[in-house]
């Protein structure tokens, strides 16, 4: 009889760990919550269990119910993913309690490395070079501020547990001090339930190095190589490669022989990652170690040619750590998430309208055509991974397939990704992890809305019209629009200010001025345009529309549409999240820049600020409030 392997995750991570296992010749078993019922994950497992409603505590961090999955499903090992409760040390307790077998460090290994304090002093007794902060149990403002004071400022606040750069603030002189303790200890005890902070020293221009290992029960390391992962925006990793640019050989052994004296020195079962900040000399310091598989693990089974799933399971069935391969060229990842890179990078929500991953590269993805992107979840929707000879041919093959990717329906993070790739920073191997906000305003630049774009959108909203594409509730609704588009007329198609009226001809193909436009009779998604690869989907008056490696977001509907022109309109959610504070109230005069609201969104702290010097004339929203996306928050008034 097989084994039985439950997966506590959802989306991408959950196909892939259920990919090896399959492989191996284990049942499988997934969990899900309300939101994820119809995912591919949930379809690709042997069995699946519900858990409940979307918000995550009702579902991924349901500890009782994730058990009460694993008995009824007669698991035999239980692999957390990554996020959720992959690092709870209590979690992994009652796991093993329920007498299944969990895929990670012992709990006891997981409670120590939880804290980022009991880290770094497990680091220093393995004489593994770490920064002189501040990590002690007083917790009092004043105490961090003369911590601070001692350790001098540009600073870094931390949350001691957890890690993913959340809750992560950087303060640069002390008035700024009290404003980040708050935020820090906000986000801490949302995300990882424990409100304790540690100070560090911020090093200029640093880079991310991080070393993947795998320790067995008999005390066996081994070293995976190194990551560099300096590419980061919001303090989170975007693009990570293997091995790391410009490391000379005497860091790589030093950052190697530090790793392996700090699992053996904790006693670490399983993968992990070890994580440390580089300087501009070459010095390393230790930061954290991740206590699970990595969401770019990928890359170092590129470069290796390892299953390092198979390895962990293999682990938790009481094998051996297998001696690393020779690394063989070179491999570069990108992180595909949901987000606006022009608006601060803040989460987008939406449904998957159309999607198809380049081919020639590694695509591990959580989402097809129909899935909603939901607030309640990570942004990451996939993730692209190139693998070359060397260093130019891996990145040359990710930039060419991030011009391959289409996917249409929410906003996402590809033609900044593109840029980036394209950056002198990036082509040089010359990353630090504060390069992305120094050149953040040549990074987020979109891209000018074709003309092609224009007449593409123009173009499926009229064999919309007609009843030949795919269905719309503006079409099915009638109406005076349907019969302005289905004569030929001209229809109107908006990208913020600039307006354009377009006259459509033709029944396939169909022409808008002088381009040539023919819908996929097989995908009704993906177009030609003057004998050129493009797409087009439409939902509720608004297009999504891929060519040349650019996703636009356009308006297609009647021109007389009803403007929302209420004083303080501009003040509004970027999307759906909770209030946590609010800055402020009616009457008060607030400066340009001025933050009213943060919203929680997906565990980050989202500011919204005042446009322009003004008034309060009302609050909109009170602490512990659900809003919408586009819900209005604060209403200004003139001086």
């Amino acid at each position: 009889m097989p084994l039985t392997l439950l997966v506590a995750n959802r989306g991408e991570i959950a196909r892939r760990i259920f990919r090896t296992a399959r492989r191996m010749g284990l049942r499988t078993v997934a969990v899900y919550s309300d939101a994820d019922a119809h995912e591919p994950f949930v379809r690709e497992a042997d069995a699946a269990f519900r858990l409940g409603a979307a918000p995550a505590r009702d579902s991924y961090l349901a500890v009782d119910r994730i058990l009460t999955a694993a008995r009824e499903s007669a698991a035999d090992l239980l692999h957390p993913g990554y996020g959720f409760l992959s690092e709870d040390a209590r979690f992994a307790e009652a796991v093993i309690a329920a007498g299944c077998s969990f895929v990670g460090p012992p709990p006891a290994v997981l409670r120590l490395l939880g804290s980022k304090a009991e880290s770094k002093r497990s680091a220093r007794r393995a004489k593994v070079p770490v920064l002189a902060g501040y990590e002690d149990d007083d917790q009092r403002d004043e105490t961090l501020r003369t911590a601070a004071r001692r350790i001098g400022y540009p600073l870094l606040v931390k949350p001691s547990a957890g890690g993913g750069g959340k809750g992560m603030v950087v303060v640069r002189e002390e008035r700024e001090l009290a404003e980040a303790l708050s935020s820090a200890r906000r986000v801490a005890a949302a995300a990882f339930g424990d409100e304790r902070l540690i100070l560090e020293p911020e090093v200029q221009r640093p880079r991310h190095v991080e070393v993947q290992f795998i320790a067995d029960r008999g005390g066996g390391v081994v070293v995976l190589g190194e990551r560099d992962c300096s590419a980061q925006r919001r303090h989170q990793k975007v693009v990570e490669e293997a091995p790391a640019p410009r490391l000379d050989d005497d860091t790589r052994g030093a950052l190697f022989a530090a790793t392996e004296r700090l699992a053996q020195e904790v006693g670490y079962v399983n993968a992990g990652t070890a994580e440390f900040v580089v300087d501009v000399k070459g010095a390393f310091f230790f930061l954290e170690v991740n206590a699970r598989l990595q969401v770019e693990h990928a890359v170092t089974e590129a470069v290796l040619g390892v299953d390092l799933v198979e390895q962990q399971l293999g682990v938790s069935m009481g094998e051996r750590a297998a001696p690393a391969p020779r690394p063989r060229g070179h491999a570069i990842e990108a992180r595909v998430y949901a987000e606006d890179p022009a608006a601060e990078f803040v989460p987008a929500t939406g449904t998957v309208q159309h999607v198809s991953w380049p081919a020639g590269v590694r695509v591990e993805s959580g989402v097809e055509e129909g899935s909603a992107v939901t607030r309640h979840y990570d942004p990451m929707l996939a993730k692209i991974v190139a693998h070359g000879a060397d260093r130019d041919e891996a990145v040359a093959a990710l930039q060419r397939a991030l011009a391959q990717t289409q996917l249409l329906g929410v906003r996402t993070n590809v033609s900044f990704l593109r840029r980036l790739l394209s950056s002198d920073a990036m082509r040089a191997g010359r990353m630090t992890t504060d390069r992305i906000d120094r050149d953040l305003a040549s990074l987020v630049a979109g891209a000018p809305v074709s003309d092609e774009a224009f007449a593409l959108a123009a173009a499926a909203e009229y064999d919309g019209a007609r009843g030949a594409g795919p269905r719309r509730d503006a079409w099915t609704a009638g109406g005076a629009w349907r019969a302005l588009g289905a004569g030929g007329s001209p229809i109107v198609v908006r990208d913020g200010g600039n307006e354009r009226v377009l006259r459509v001809s033709g029944s396939g193909p169909f022409h808008v001025g002088a381009h040539v436009l023919t819908r996929s009779v097989a995908e009704p998604h993906e177009w030609t345009i003057d004998a050129e690869p493009a797409a087009c989907a439409s939902r509720r008056e608004r297009s999504w529309v891929w060519h040349r490696g650019e996703a636009f977001e356009l308006e297609t509907g009647p021109r007389e549409r009803t403007q929302d022109v209420v004083a303080g309109a501009d003040l509004a959610a970027a999307l759906p999240g909770v209030v946590v504070a609010v800055n402020g109230r009616a009457g008060d005069r607030v400066e340009r820049g001025q933050t009213l609201v943060i919203i929680e969104a997906m565990k980050m702290e989202l500011p919204v600020r005042a446009p322009r010097a003004g008034t309060i004339r009302a609050i909109r929203c009170a602490v512990g409030e659900q809003v919408d996306r586009g819900q209005r928050l604060v209403e200004l008034e003139e001086p």
